[in-house]
């Protein structure tokens, strides 16, 4: 990037968010749905496209009014249109929250490692970040967490759960704790949360009576739809009405609007797949402790796997093997996602290879880790 440029002083050196984007037969990086999508549901878009086409020449419904609707539908927990905002993306979705209520002068507070458009997207506002604790085995304290809340007083708190990258879910008591503590917003990014086990709770069981509680979802996991980019939250009316002060005109095109009520009317058959990804996750977890690998326990469509003496090097020999996974420079650990039962074949099959380029790992296999 040139040095010429009159760029925002906090923003020299830093490089743009991105996962590499590789021509490899194997993709377990992005944790995307790799299931393909269900018969009929191509048909039925295009069918739906057509509709709407010749009407293109006007903007489209800047209040998504029938979009909500369907969304709320699809939460169910009594929720109404009037609490529900789609955007593009669950990125547009924090980018507003943070124009809305953080900014200069403004902090947001997250517990790291986490999802890294937290930080990214505060900075881009204006507003500070403060990194918030994690215990060794990346769950958050409930004590130690509203602690955190208190000292710096932020006025945004990111709660990721299940967490990216470690696919970690926390209690509902933690939520609880920081929004007690908390002066400003929290926000709860369910980004994977339809991929979490049984029995484990959604902040969405606490929204009501808290009107600064807001949380967030996406249509690109397990929906598999991460082409369409529409992201939500659900949260008190009057948050929504606060993103409208901050939202771009006619931010969600008509096309948008409508693949995406097709795609939840198709969600039994999408959703379908949620069980067979979550089979996959467990399969492979299930192996890695004859490879001297672990894996963190995961809610969501993938695992944060430790136990690598070289991760950046483990992360090559997988891609020499046709296998791209994330390198997100965790010390030891590689992010994988979980696809098909195809793509796990090719991953089992592929990290035997690590051991022969780090030798140090075979000392380690067949022990079982924590």
């Amino acid at each position: 990037m040139s040095n010429s440029l009159p760029l925002r002083p906090e923003l020299r050196g830093r490089s743009a968010y991105g996962a590499p984007q590789l021509d490899v037969t194997i993709r377990l990086n992005t944790n995307e749905n790799s299931w393909p999508l269900p018969d009929g549901l191509s048909q039925e878009v295009a069918r739906a496209v057509g509709e709407v086409a010749g009407g293109l020449n006007r903007y489209p419904d800047r209040d998504a009014a029938a979009l909500r609707s369907d969304l709320a539908a699809y939460l169910g927990h009594d929720l109404t249109a009037a609490q529900l905002w789609p955007a593009n993306g669950s990125n547009e979705i924090l980018q507003q929250l943070l124009q809305a209520f953080g900014g200069a002068g403004r902090s947001a507070l997250g517990f790291t490692p986490s999802y890294s458009m937290h930080p990214l997207i505060s900075l881009s506002t204006g507003t500070s970040w403060h990194d918030g604790p994690r215990e060794a085995d990346f769950g958050i304290d409930p004590a130690r967490a509203a602690a955190a809340v208190r000292e710096h007083r932020p006025d945004v708190v990111f709660v990721t759960s299940p967490n990216n990258p470690t696919g970690t879910a926390v209690s509902l008591e933690v939520i609880t704790a920081v929004y007690a503590e908390a002066p400003g917003m929290v926000i709860v990014d369910e980004a994977y949360a339809e991929f979490a086990r049984p029995g484990t709770p959604s902040a969405l069981e606490l929204l009501s009576g808290r009107e600064r509680l807001v949380v967030t979802r996406t249509m690109s996991k397990a929906f598999g739809m991460a082409g369409l980019r529409l992201g939500y939250l659900a949260a008190d009316p009057a948050v929504v009405e606060a993103l409208q002060l901050v939202r771009l005109p006619y931010h969600l095109s008509t096309l948008t609007q409508v693949v995406a009520r097709v795609a939840l009317s198709y969600r039994h058959e999408l959703l379908a797949t949620v069980q067979r990804v979550c089979e996959q996750r467990d399969r492979i977890a299930a192996a890695l402790p004859e490879l001297g690998l672990r894996a963190v326990p995961s809610d969501a469509n993938f695992l944060l796997v430790g136990g690598f003496p070289d991760s950046h090097k483990a992360w090559q020999v997988l891609l020499d093997h046709g296998v791209l996974v994330r390198d997100l420079e965790i010390a030891g650990h590689l992010r994988i996602t979980a696809g098909t039962p195809a793509e796990t074949d090719a991953l089992l099959a592929a990290l035997p290879a690590v051991h022969e380029a780090v030798p140090e790992l075979s000392s380690d296999r067949g022990q079982s880790a924590s």
